[in-house]
Order: structure tokens, then C-alpha cells, then sequence
């Protein structure tokens, strides 16, 4: 999957994965982290996620990463913010108060720009992946994130064969061959959400499951 598949998703606004609210799992469970005052939260693939405003307002500076120019400047559009805008290397970074959206490639980011990170929240990078990407993924963030480094991932589960991604399908024994090396993982909550996504079941989708884990890199 190359990045102009992501561009012409946005381009022609294809973003049904945008949620118009804060995610649920990131008001239930954030809090049970149990992070230290003003931490740093990566946030991959981030879009223009009503959830970035949530964190900052809990005073969590917010490092985001976004491939899409379009969406980055949706999101400071939206939330009526003016950015400083500079360039650092390969990426294009907009920032205003805690929130600071670096524009440009994931697998592009090096260990100095985030060294600061002590959490990462992903509600929709992994489950935005194909398989090869995935580990790929879950290797680079391996690389940036220190041990110490705890999580919230959110991932969806069902039977690939019925409906092609993305959202792609991530089982949980999936996550835990590409995580469970260098993370401490525990599931929080998992719901059978498919009575909730008409798309799913109008695209023959039968099982449909959100889970929810708790990351602690060790």
C-alpha cells in the first residue's frame, strides 16, 4: 500500500474511519495508564482526530504523526487553530500549544524525535496496515519507543476473507506474535460491535470485534 493510496482517500474523502467524536476506548482506559503529568503521547497515523484535542486538554503534550498534507491542515481548519509551521528534515511539523502533527512518512521517523515519548495511543494505524506493513510497523515503533513506553491500542478483528481493508482485520494472536516480544500486553475490553456498523454488514461482514490493550514495553 504506497502513500498515494492515502492521499486519494482523503482527496476524495474517503474517511469513513474518521470517528466525529473522542474515541470511547480513549475515555475509558486512557486514564488506567497512569502516566505522569504533561507526558508525551505518540500518536501515529493520526488523520484529524477529534482525540488529539482530548489529550491535549488533559495537558499531555501530543506528538502526531499524519502522511496526508490534507488532513493536517483539515484538522487545525476545524479546531480553529493557527499553526507554526517549520521544516525538520523530510517532514513538514505544524504546531500549536501541545499539539505538534509531524506531515510526512511514519517510516521516515527516528528515535531523536520522539525520545520524549513516554505513551503511545493507536486507534487506527495498526488496523490502517496490510500484513507486510504491519511488521514493518511494529518494528520501526520498536525501534523509537524506550522501555517504559505504555499504550493504548485499539484493533478491530474480523473475517478478512469477507470484506477487503482497510480497516484491516488484526486477531489478537497477530498482535501478540508482532508485540509480544517487547510489550507487555493486556486486553482492557473487547465488544461485538457489528449490530453497530450498517457498512460492515451491508458488505456481508458476520463478525465484527473491537479489542482494546493495554501496552507496557518492557
Amino acid at each position: 500500500m504506497e502513500p498515494k493510496f492515502w492521499q486519494e482517500r482523503w482527496a476524495r474523502n474517503q474517511i469513513g474511519f474518521h470517528l466525529p467524536e473522542v474515541n470511547p476506548y480513549l475515555l475509558r482506559h486512557w486514564p488506567t495508564l497512569g502516566l505522569a503529568d504533561g507526558a508525551k503521547v505518540l500518536v501515529p497515523l493520526c488523520g484529524k482526530s477529534l482525540d488529539l484535542i482530548w489529550l491535549a486538554s488533559l495537558e499531555y503534550s501530543v506528538l502526531c504523526v499524519e502522511l496526508s498534507e490534507q488532513a493536517v491542515e483539515a484538522f487545525f481548519s476545524e479546531q480553529s487553530l493557527t499553526p507554526h509551521i517549520r521544516q525538520h528534515g523530510a517532514f513538514k511539523v505544524y504546531q500549536s500549544g501541545l499539539i505538534e502533527v509531524w506531515c510526512g512518512d511514519f517510516f521516515a521517523l527516528d528515535a531523536s524525535a520522539v525520545n520524549d515519548c513516554t505513551a503511545l495511543y493507536d486507534r487506527a494505524a495498526l488496523i490502517a496496515l496490510p500484513p507486510l506493513m504491519r511488521a514493518r510497523y511494529t518494528e520501526h515503533l520498536n525501534s523509537l519507543l524506550r522501555p517504559g513506553c505504555k499504550g493504548l491500542l485499539i484493533t478491530l478483528d474480523y473475517d478478512q476473507t469477507q470484506k477487503v481493508g482497510p480497516p484491516f482485520a488484526v486477531t489478537d494472536e497477530e498482535v501478540r506474535v508482532l508485540l509480544g516480544a517487547r510489550w507487555d500486553l493486556a486486553v482492557l475490553e473487547e465488544r461485538d460491535i457489528l449490530s453497530e456498523s450498517w457498512k460492515a454488514m451491508q458488505d456481508g461482514v458476520t463478525r465484527l470485534e473491537e479489542r482494546a490493550y493495554r501496552l507496557d514495553k518492557a
